[in-house]
């Protein structure tokens, strides 16, 4: 992978030396002041490469070295405005310097200032159009600034130069995520994966099972998302792909197990809660269930664990504690077509047909094309 240049080597190992009349012992200095400052910041030395850098302006003030090298020890630091300095600084002095447009660039970026980033990036790539890294990064400006278009042109002319490259490829991914693309999405992140899929990054690997989770192809995705855990066994991400998908699969008892270990971690969790307290619901078991509900709404409202609530009333026979949670659902919520399926399932059950109808003819006037409705309105009125 291309590397950003000052990352890669010292900037003094493939650049001009440019130092005015000094004597030939001063240039000697500063070159080795060079190679120490950037060994040092190699070494997340930032004090010893800050001294090594200023000794150098106290030879020549204008160094190009040394302003970079200042400019890189800033921004290591944090002190993005103090490297900005640095780096407009030398860029004055020498308005082509690679190496001080790439660090202005990186400073911007991270303050997500990202149009700044960006005119500085495509100033850089007048010298040198085919730089991959800068490339990469003017794509994932573009991407963070929502200008989708420019994002994906530039990730491809990368990958018209190299068609491997593991940056433009995740980019593209995301992109396509973004849009629900996902057989695009996947098609970029399994590139990927095949290049080494040894070495393949856990964050690929839930990427194209969290694809295959939302093409419904879950038991692709559960391949994914175990080779995630064996990388990290803890890691949110995989161990709710895995659950979510045994829950597309209908292998609720499966389920269980990977709620129940994101809820060993983070047991306040309303959401794992909710999806443990379903799967619990889907097996029968209402205790449990019950409990999991409950917790969620203690922390906090949550309309699927009310709904889960109402369902094991309806299941257990409590029909009239069930309409009592539905009416009141519905109350907060008059436009989620499931809760008037579910009501109509309680009058249903208890005889009350031509109720359960009204409830459900009253609702397909404000959503006549509701599929769902349609189907449970004609199955009533055959019965």
């Amino acid at each position: 992978m291309n590397e950003h240049p000052g990352e890669s080597k010292p900037f003094f190992e493939d650049s001009e030396i440019l130092i005015p009349d000094i004597s030939s012992d001063e240039k000697d200095s500063i070159t080795e002041l060079s190679k120490k400052g950037y060994q040092f910041l190699k070494q997340d030395d930032t004090e010893n490469a800050h001294k090594a850098f200023s000794e150098i302006l106290g030879m020549e003030a204008d160094n190009n070295y040394a302003l970079v090298g200042l400019g890189d020890t800033e921004r290591k630091k944090g002190n993005f405005t103090e490297a900005e300095k640095y780096y407009r600084h030398c860029l004055e002095i020498y308005p082509d310097n690679n190496y001080a447009l790439f660090g202005l660039a990186d400073c911007y970026k991270s303050q997500n200032q990202f149009q700044k980033a960006i005119k500085i990036w495509e100033q850089y790539l007048l010298q040198d159009e085919k730089n991959i890294t800068v490339m990469t990064r003017v794509a994932d400006a573009y991407r963070k600034i929502r200008d989708y278009n420019k994002s994906r042109d530039v990730y491809l002319k990368v990958l018209k130069i190299e068609d491997t490259n593991a940056y433009a490829l995740i980019g593209l991914g995301h992109l396509s995520y973004e849009f629900k693309e996902y057989k695009d999405a996947l098609f970029y992140w399994t590139k990927i994966y095949d290049t080494d899929r040894d070495a393949a990054d856990i964050r690929i690997l839930t990427s194209i099972g969290n694809c295959h989770r939302k093409l419904k192809t879950f038991d692709e995705g559960t391949k994914f998302f175990k080779k995630a855990l064996e990388k990290d066994p803890d890691n949110f991400y995989a161990l709710f792909g895995l659950a979510d998908c045994y829950r597309g699969l209908n292998r609720q008892s499966q389920s269980i197990i990977y709620w129940n270990r994101i809820l060993d971690k983070d047991p306040g969790n309303k959401v794992i809660l909710t999806r443990a307290g379903d799967a619990y619901r889907t097996l029968g078991n209402y205790s449990q269930a019950y409990s999991c509900y409950t917790k969620a709404l203690e922390i906090d409202f949550d309309i699927y664990a009310a709904i889960g609530l109402a369902l094991i009333c309806k299941c257990e026979g409590k029909y009239d504690e069930a309409e009592s949670r539905f009416l009141q659902l519905i109350k907060n919520d008059p436009k989620n077509f499931r809760l008037y399926a579910d009501l109509a399932g309680c009058y249903t059950a208890t005889g009350e047909k031509e109720k359960a109808l009204k409830l459900l003819l009253d609702y397909q006037k404000t959503d006549p094309k509701n599929q769902t409705i349609r189907n449970l309105i004609e199955k009533i009125q055959k019965s």
